[in-house]
């Protein structure tokens, strides 16, 4: 068999000839690539680590191995996680591969997340296991037989399993199996439940929440051992994937509500929530700039659980110590769960005590800046009020320069360690208290109203609801001084129209003042004894608005 190349050699170069013969196509030759070419050409593996690190986690399997099922090979296991979860780049990725009764297998989990005692119980009775002892179903005696642990599932997908893993759970891949055991092997670094730091109380109960999700629905269920309490589990965050549960008693709550809060979950598109629940907050709630708190955060079960027996949604997120409540009015932020723990008598007037302070926390200094701007408004048994001596500094710049004191001593407060707080507050009350005085440069007036409106704001059961108040105060205060009696009535009636436009999930923030509800504002003006709160909160809309059947109220009043 001839060359073609060198038959087409052979050929007649003459016209005649090569004009009646059809002309030969000869192929081609690639050239020989350029060495530096090869050097220069990029891994299409590491084009995508750096160009396409916004791939959401199940695409990124499909990009690696083709699908999102679980490989029957062990191998392919490890490559892909490998790549998707930095299997042998990240230290607290476990693979650890192992053979039981004949069959190999592998565990999957993340070294700070599993249960030591639990992982070695599973192990140990894994390694009694003989080719004997396993039926033709390899993973459903495994799973079955083999595994002493309540919580374990099978799973198909490997996207699946790796949220898991990375939530703290643990996985075993059996070689030649399409499926996956998952356990629940978690055991988080967590502290145990102390008495909340804001919610204190004289009288009650000494736990609250701690950062781990798990164990703070456990206390309240502690509490409610109802089986309508319902706990709805979502992952909020693409990259951090959030644990976050919704709390509700299901034949007292409105579905309506539940459905709007579940929604708006569901559709939070973001990386993640490092920050948690305020984070989760502004995501679902909003609020815009109205400084004015939509949701209530507690750190204490007893207060989370009343909440839920009014038909409230409670929200914990992973990570918090603090739950949210909501929906909520202004006057739910006004109440400490230390009214409750005393007698009616008591708890209305520590109830009362603390609306003064509240009160004196918005509108003492305004009212006091606008009596000394007007003397001839001051009544004839307050003719004592006014500053006695002047200062260098006006009276509006006196407050601001004590506010940012204030604040500025606050910050230094929570960034101080504790030995050194006393110290820290005696400085600063000789600097701004005395000898800002004895120098002229306030009034001793201003430092006095100014400590007492201070004090309320502290009294102020939520922090949300004091931080709100303060701004309300300080733009009060410039309103007085820039229009005297006009300033202040047109500054209080805008904060009763802001107030009023405020809603929480289309319930009214000044309920029960408005719209107003004479039996409610007494229940909030008065602390009832628990057999006279037959009701639940009607802005609820509620389900079952009664606490007491019919029954046990005849009985109550026999």
């Amino acid at each position: 068999m001839q060359d073609p190349n060198a038959q087409a050699a052979e050929e007649p170069e003459s016209g005649k000839e090569s004009a009646a013969l059809p002309p030969k196509t000869v192929e081609a030759k690639e050239p020989p690539q350029d060495s530096s070419k090869e050097k220069n050409k990029v891994d299409p593996r590491q084009k995508k680590r750096d160009t396409e690190r916004s791939d959401s986690l199940e695409e990124s399997i499909i990009y690696w191995q083709g699908h999102d099922e679980i490989p029957p090979l062990l191998e392919d296991t490890k490559n892909t996680l490998t790549e998707v979860m930095g299997l042998g780049s990240s230290f607290d990725v476990v693979f650890r591969e192992m053979s039981f009764g004949g069959h190999k297998a592998a565990l999957l989990c993340i070294s700070g997340f599993a249960k030591d005692t639990i992982m070695d119980e599973i192990l140990k009775r894994l390694t009694y296991l003989t080719p004997e002892n396993l039926s033709t179903d390899v993973f459903a005696s495994f799973m079955n037989q083999y595994i002493p642990h309540i919580q374990v599932e099978k799973g198909q997908l490997l996207s699946e399993c790796i949220n898991k893993v990375m939530s703290g759970m643990s996985a075993i891949f059996i070689e030649g199996e399409t499926q996956v055991i998952v356990m629940d092997t978690r055991a988080y670094p967590s502290r145990n439940p102390d008495e909340p730091s804001i919610e204190r109380v004289v009288r009650g109960s000494r736990d609250g929440f701690t950062e781990t999700l798990l164990s703070n629905v456990a206390l309240v269920r502690r509490r409610i051992r109802d089986p309508g309490l319902k706990y709805e589990m979502h992952q909020v965050g693409r990259r951090t994937r959030t644990d976050v549960c919704v709390a509700y008693i299901d034949d007292i709550v409105d579905k309506t509500q539940v459905k709007a809060v579940t929604d708006k979950i569901k559709s939070v598109n973001v990386d993640g929530i490092p920050l948690a629940d305020k984070q989760l907050e502004e995501a679902i709630v909003g609020g815009g700039w109205n400084p004015y708190p939509l949701v209530r955060y507690s750190e204490r079960p007893d207060t989370v659980a009343s909440h839920l027996l009014e038909g409230r949604v409670v929200i914990f997120v992973d990570t918090s110590p603090s739950v949210m409540v909501l929906p909520t009015t202004f006057f739910d932020l006004c109440q400490h769960a230390e009214e409750n723990r005393q007698t009616p008598f008591m708890g209305t007037y520590l109830r009362w005590v603390r609306f003064i302070g509240i009160f004196a926390s918005m509108f003492l200094l305004p009212l006091w800046m606008l009596l000394v701007l007007h003397p001839e408004l001051k009544p004839p048994m307050l003719e004592f009020i006014g500053p006695q001596k002047t200062a260098h500094i006006p009276l509006l710049a006196q407050f601001l320069i004590v506010e940012l004191g204030v604040d500025l001593l606050r910050m230094a407060a929570v960034h101080t360690p504790t030995p050194l707080g006393s110290a820290m507050g005696l400085i600063a009350a000789i600097l701004v208290g005395d000898i800002a005085v004895q120098t002229g440069l306030f009034v001793n007036e201003v430092v006095l109203y100014m400590a007492v409106a201070s004090i309320g704001m502290f009294a102020t059961p939520s922090y949300e609801l004091g931080l709100a108040n303060r701004i309300v105060r300080l733009a009060l205060l410039i309103a007085v001084a820039a229009f005297q009696v006009p300033g202040f009535m047109i500054g209080s009636t805008l904060l009763v129209v802001l107030l009023t436009m405020h809603r929480s999930y289309n319930s009214s923030y000044l309920w029960p003042f408005i719209p107003f509800n004479a039996k409610a504002m007494g229940e909030i003006l008065l602390r009832q004894p628990v057999l006279n709160s037959k009701t639940r909160p009607s802005f609820n809309k509620t389900r079952d608005n009664t606490r007491m059947p019919p029954i046990q109220e005849n009985e109550q009043q026999s």
